[in-house]
């Protein structure tokens, strides 16, 4: 299993609910996508990120057909002019 994390931190953080809503679409998008959970920062809680994305596939060929699905491409480059950073981890488990 491949586990995929990004975060980022936006130039509007007021953005936050929009952007949430534009990954949101992605769920289920391609097969062996196993788990998808996007959220954003909560008033009053630490946090140095305004959005987060957690996402489980079922192997690195999964996790290829989503960041290559259309889709997927068509909402991160939307997304792409609202992001100030991002960050990635993507790691295997057995």
């Amino acid at each position: 299993m491949i586990k995929h994390i990004v975060m980022w931190r936006l130039k509007d953080a007021a953005d936050a609910p929009h952007f949430k809503a534009q990954l949101d679409s992605c769920r289920e998008l391609v097969p062996g996508m196993l788990g998808f959970e996007v959220a954003i920062r909560t008033a009053d809680l630490e946090a140095n990120c305004d959005v987060v994305l957690y996402s489980v596939f079922q192997d690195s060929a999964a996790l290829a057909a989503y960041q290559n699905h259309p889709h997927h491409q068509h909402i991160s480059r939307g997304l792409g002019a609202l992001r100030e950073t991002r960050s990635v981890l993507d790691y295997e488990i057995q």
